[in-house]
């Protein structure tokens, strides 16, 4: 928000999400506050409230939020600093007025209500309502009836640390384009809803628009990031041009959305491009570019590199599948009902996702020769990829013990998001490494990662075991009908702890289009994630 726009932050308990849902850990930090308030004394009772302390507790809280007594309403809470900064901020910050709030029966102690007011600023006011809902529970140590603080209450989109602001938008809308043109809304693309606002506040000023008068959450963070909810004074959008494509992205919602917690990522091979990036996730996280886990056998890719490349093996030399592998104290099998194959070549081995022929290798190898290939010819985990919002590039650390192994098989303390193995599809097709863009480096003229690519001899083998994985191995159903004259994936499969199915994770390449998708739990790499990059490949660039 600009000059003029006040803003109050939820102070107390809050969490910083590492990763999304699944993807990492909660980092809490409390300021526990005490759960009595200014109410007026209750008598001791204990057990759930009943019905009667529900719906005089709600009603209390209900009167003084009307009237923007945010001190009284807060003191009904069992977080009075963190309701009273909110509410406050409702009222000040976010130039909410004339509050009528309607409470409908409550379930148990649950209770549904409906808000009505207006948002006023400048001259300019426009109605607001919404629905929402607030739990009674009994305080800890006063043990009064008091409503159970959540800042979603106050609005369904708030989050910890979420705050309301109305004034002009710190950066004008946009109106982004696809590669040949056509208007991208998230309307139209729900996936790209939070990639537009992240577009939005990097790259407004730069489009030639004017500054909106909106109704905003402002999420806590360095940088005060802003979501809009609603638009009082609509500005001019200024024409951003990205390098996606709109029919790429349309065939990715699609594949999505028959999965739950799926992510997936195409790339223009030859050029790095960002076509498309879809997310089916319960929350707004980006999973597709920002997710951290466990790439599972698709990261064989960038091992038989570093075998080849290291003169160990070659497509066509041994990599015997035995039924299974020692390392450091571990052993590591194969999916179940794999037969063993002690005179297999790499390419056979690489096919069947054979996981002891690749951990077999271990000995041969240094502990940072799979960093290193990694970071040198796939530009993987050294954190300087500029694609034009925020993105993870990989980490393949170089350790030893089990996990010098594990990793070689895309477990241990590898991790990925779609979009690095996508990269990685494409550098293996390629043979060139080519940083991922969403929008065009001549926008701000960001420098690009860099890295030197693979000899020209490694390429071609890689092409050529991604070739008979996607005719004659673990991604034949997947890659079956695919139209195109040159074709290549590799299936993989993520075991996680306490997790009963493995993640699903598929990676392939059409032509010039490579792409690569992520199933939480989908089961095996062709289950799930296979059919998704099957589909966002039929559709092309």
């Amino acid at each position: 928000m600009r000059k003029g726009a006040k803003a109050a932050v939820v102070g107390g308990v809050f969490a910083v999400l590492v990763g999304g849902a699944g993807y990492g850990a909660f980092n809490v930090v409390s300021a526990i506050e005490a759960d009595a308030g200014v109410g007026g004394a209750a008598p001791v009772e204990t057990g759930p409230p009943s019905a009667a302390e529900v719906k005089e507790t709600a009603a209390r809280f209900f009167a003084a939020w009307e009237k923007q007594d945010a001190s009284t309403a807060a003191s009904y809470t069992n977080f009075p600093g963190g309701a009273g900064a909110l509410l406050t901020a409702y009222g000040q910050a976010a130039h909410i007025e004339k509050v009528q709030i309607t409470p409908q029966a409550a379930t148990g102690t649950s209770v549904p209500f409906s808000v009505k007011g207006t948002v006023s600023y400048g001259g300019t006011s426009k109605a607001l309502a919404y629905r929402s809902r607030l739990t009674v529970v009994r305080g800890e140590t006063t043990r009064r009836p008091l409503v159970d603080w959540d800042p979603a209450l106050v609005h369904p989109a708030l989050k910890k640390g979420d705050t309301l602001v109305t004034g002009e938008s710190a950066k004008p809308p946009i109106r982004a384009l696809d590669r040949h043109g056509a208007v991208l809304t998230k309307e139209k693309y729900p996936s790209l809803g939070p990639i537009l606002d992240e577009l939005r506040a990097r790259y407004g000023d730069k489009a030639g628009g004017s500054p909106a008068v909106e109704l905003s959450i402002r999420h806590e963070g360095p940088d005060s990031a802003e979501t809009p909810l609603m638009t009082l004074t609509e500005g001019r959008p200024g024409e951003l041009h990205t390098t996606l494509s709109a029919s790429a992205q349309a065939a990715a919602e699609r594949s999505v959305q028959r999965y739950a917690e799926s992510s997936v990522v195409a790339v223009k091979a030859s050029t790095g491009e960002v076509l498309a990036v879809a997310n089916h996730r319960n929350d707004a996280w980006n999973a597709a570019f920002l997710g951290r886990l466990a790439p599972g056998s698709t990261m064989k890719i960038v091992t038989a590199a570093t075998l080849i490349d290291n003169g160990i093996t070659t497509a066509g030399g041994p990599a015997p599948c035995t039924p299974d592998a020692m390392w450091e104290g571990q052993t590591f099998h194969n999916l179940e009902g794999m037969s063993p194959n002690e005179g297999a070549t790499l390419s056979e081995s690489f096919a069947r996702s054979c996981n002891t022929a690749f951990v077999k290798f271990t000995d041969d190898l240094k502990v940072d020769s799979l960093q290193r290939e990694a970071e040198e010819r796939f530009g993987l985990g050294r954190d300087d990829w500029k694609v034009g919002i925020p993105s993870f590039d990989g980490a393949v650390p170089g350790v030893g013990g089990p996990d010098m192994a594990a990793n070689l098989i895309g477990q241990g303390q590898v991790q990925m998001s779609p979009l690095d193995m996508a990269s990685v599809t494409a550098t293996a097709m390629t043979g060139s490494f080519r940083q991922p863009v969403i929008v065009p480096q001549s926008l701000d003229g960001r420098p690009l990662a860099r890295a030197k690519g693979l000899p020209a001899t490694t390429a071609a083998q890689l092409r050529q075991m991604m070739n008979r994985t996607a005719t004659s191995g673990t991604a034949a159903a997947a890659m079956s009908g695919l139209p195109g004259r040159r074709i290549g994936a590799k299936t993989g499969s993520a075991e996680v702890d306490g997790q009963a199915r493995s993640n699903s994770w598929f990676a392939g390449y059409r032509d010039d289009v490579a792409a690569a998708a992520m199933t939480q739990a989908g089961g095996h790499g062709g289950d799930a994630a296979g059919p998704i990059v099957a589909s966002v490949l039929r559709a092309g660039d």
